[in-house]
């Protein structure tokens, strides 16, 4: 990557290169110097860190915040920057210990930094418009908070859409105590999208045409295949659905390989990114999907993976050979390299539409084979947890105003929404309205997690079984054009193009389990359920059919109370979902040794609860973490009192 001064081969500015490494092997193992060390020689991580001073149990970090020109992907770019790179340098803090972390913003525009997954007072937690002002050009903030957890986590800007253009980077946290797993090498693994078009660009596209970016529509060969499968009536019955919803069942995701190219901590496939191993060493991958918009399916071809932390979070180690992650997501896998040879870190589009890919080999200048790519999946009814009967939808678009962007980059207002007003939904009785849940039970969690020992899991029921949603379909406002009538319990289900065979196993929520059971194991006193809404046609997403900027005010939580927080997903597309400020305790299979993640991925059709103990007080964002979704109005502020 390319800066303003004296540049390297891959264009790393020498100078700053120099003052932040402690040694020519780190040259090697990072920029592809080779020859000077053997590869277990080479230091643990080969992945550029931020320059820290110590002052006392303080750290000090600088960062700058500027665009940069370089090459991406062998063309001419002009990114958002943190420190000259993108992504941003990697950032190391120490559990136990209190951070500063100085931005400085050469921007012609406000910028900001969230400091993902991390738990901090929320003045700190960088959302202009609901912690703080945002940080004006040429002007420095100092974010100050103490370190009180680990893992793996990532920075991103909170303002506008500079995500897309940049402005992100990792951000890991070493334990006070010794980690449950042993391994020999890390890397981190940041997936990204980067298009050379404008963001702003792409999000009027979105709003004229949902369908812009998708290139893989439905062909008269393709309708033909249906009826032959599936019967003329049957057929012709999903085309008029898909017709009166005005998209696609190849509508996976919005944005796509047609304008995207697929980054490997900054690389594309051409640039072959690598990391190096001594065969026999357990390599322990740090993968951050830091994308703004795509999820990825996640295979080292060769090698079996070990999940052992999500989002940060230590797990009872899983044996995959799959997994996908969604926008925002972590997981940190383990992987043991015997052979001398190449191996390919192939991160998939879900639509199949593009990919990242690296390397890891024993030395420079190795490729690993990229596998061959897999056809496009679609959607069935079916394969979001709905009968074909019970599709409750409403077509009466004419009702909606698009309007301007409802949401803009600092949010303006929001700070003042929450002192007037309180939540709609808060204590909502579960018991009664709405649709019934059928099916909806704990049939499906069955144990299929490769070989985990479930020995000292008690007996669960999924807390939701048998639950009937509370909201009627009038409820939802016009900016839900469907409702999902029948909500699934989907934490078995891969994901559509992910169904799973014997011999291939793909990671699923409910292979997510704790190594210890949360401390607060009070039973939730309250109960919250919000639906994620959407409408395709006008490209407005939303919580219960409102955008951000048609709500009366924030929702509340209750400082330290235990609560319940529901989430149903009425569209079709994806949706990952993140709560800033409190870990969201995943009710899965796994009864009290359920997963603490700060994002939740939701699938068409499915229902999720979380536990959720609010233990700092503030306005924290929340919010779903497709960038332009959350731009068009999928957001909402809980306010913690």
């Amino acid at each position: 990557m390319k800066s303003n001064n004296t540049l390297t081969a891959d264009g790393l500015s020498r100078r700053r290169f120099l003052r932040n490494a402690t040694s020519m092997s780190v040259l090697a193992a990072l920029y592809g110097v080779g020859g000077l060390q053997p590869a277990f020689a080479w230091p643990r991580s080969g992945n550029l860190e931020a320059e820290k001073e110590a002052d006392g149990d303080t750290d000090i970090v600088n960062l700058t915040i500027d665009r940069t020109p370089m090459p991406i992907d062998g063309k001419d770019a002009r990114p958002i920057t943190v420190n000259g790179t993108v992504p941003g340098p990697l950032i190391r803090l120490k559990e136990g210990r209190d951070v500063r972390i100085r931005v400085t913003n050469n921007l012609d525009e406000d910028t900001s930094i969230h400091w993902h997954g991390i738990l901090l007072p929320f003045e700190m937690d960088g959302v202009p418009g609901v912690t703080f002002p945002g940080i004006k050009p040429g002007e420095t903030f100092e974010y100050h908070y103490p370190v009180r957890q680990s893992g793996t986590y990532w920075y991103h800007s909170h303002s506008g859409l500079q995500e897309q253009e940049g402005h992100y980077g990792p951000l890991i946290v070493d334990p006070a105590d010794p980690e449950p797993f042993a391994y020999d090498r890390e890397y981190v693994v940041m997936l990204s999208d980067w298009t050379f078009e404008d963001p702003h660009d792409v999000f009027r596209k979105l709003k004229v045409a949902e369908g812009y970016y998708n290139y893989q529509k439905r062909t008269v060969q393709d309708l033909l295949e249906d009826i032959k499968r599936k019967g003329w009536e049957q057929t012709m019955r999903e085309r008029a659905m898909w017709g009166e919803m005005r998209m696609s069942s190849r509508d996976l995701l919005d944005v796509t390989g047609s304008t995207y190219t697929y980054l490997l901590n900054g690389r594309s496939p051409a640039d072959n990114w690598t990391g190096l191993f001594q065969p026999g060493e357990k390599v322990r991958l740090r993968v951050i999907n830091g994308s703004a918009m795509s999820f990825f399916d996640v295979r080292v071809p060769g090698l079996k993976m070990t999940v052992v932390q999500a989002d940060g979070q230590n797990i009872e180690p899983v044996p995959v050979d799959e997994f996908r992650i969604g926008v925002a997501e972590t997981y940190d896998v383990i992987v043991e390299p015997t052979e001398d040879r190449a191996y390919t870190i192939f991160a998939e589009a879900m639509d199949r539409s593009g990919y990242a890919a690296a390397t890891l080999a024993t030395r420079e200048g190795e490729r690993g084979e990229i596998p061959e790519r897999r056809p496009m999946p679609e959607r069935g009814m079916e394969s979001m947890g709905m009968d074909h009967g019970d599709m409750d939808m409403d077509m009466d678009h004419g009702a909606m105003d698009m309007g301007q962007n409802d949401m803009s980059g600092d949010m303006n207002g929001g700070k003042e929404m929450a002192s007037d007003a309180s939540d709609p939904h808060a204590g909502h009785d579960m018991s009664g309205g709405g649709q019934a849940m059928n099916g909806a039970d704990s049939a499906g969690m069955k144990d299929d997690s490769g070989g985990m020992d479930m020995a000292d899991d008690e007996p669960y029921e999924w807390p939701l079984a048998g639950r009937k949603i509370s909201h009627g379909h009038d409820d939802h406002g016009p900016g839900a054009a469907m409702v999902a009538s029948n909500p699934q319990n989907r934490m078995s289900d891969p994901g559509i193009g992910l169904e799973s065979t014997e011999d291939h196993k793909v990671l699923v929520y409910d292979d997510l389990r704790a190594l210890a059971p949360w401390p607060d194991e009070r039973e939730p006193e309250r109960e919250i359920e919000l639906h994620l809404t959407g409408n395709m046609e006008r490209y407005m997403w939303s919580f219960d059919g409102k955008k951000f900027s048609e709500v009366d005010g924030p929702i509340r939580f209750h400082h330290n109370e235990r609560l319940r927080l529901i989430l149903v997903n009425d569209t079709m597309m994806d949706h990952p979902i993140h709560l800033h400020g409190m870990w969201m305790e995943l009710e899965n299979r796994h009864g009290k040794y359920r997963p603490r993640k700060h994002t939740l991925s939701l699938k068409p059709g499915e229902m999720v609860s979380a536990q959720i103990t609010p233990e700092h007080k503030g306005d924290w964002a929340f919010h779903c973490h497709l960038l332009y979704h959350m731009d068009a109005g999928m957001f909402r502020v809980v306010s913690v009192a």
